[in-house]
């Protein structure tokens, strides 16, 4: 089973953003990638974060 959600990493703690499908102590593999908008941040004017992320994690977005 894949499960794909955002999380935030706040005072040494990974918090996913939604909610897990996860028995209590159910062991997981976890793969960590940074937002690709602050890789842009400060080289773009970007007005609409949001729409940005959208965009950069669609499925049909192919990598080069």
């Amino acid at each position: 089973m894949t499960t794909r959600t955002k999380a935030i990493y706040e005072e040494g703690i990974l918090k996913p953003l939604g909610k897990l499908d996860l028995k209590e102590g159910e062991k997981v593999e976890i793969e960590v990638k940074k937002s690709p908008f602050e890789r842009l941040e400060g080289m773009i004017k970007i007005s609409n974060k949001k729409w940005v992320d959208e965009i950069i994690e669609s499925p049909d977005l192919e990598s080069i």
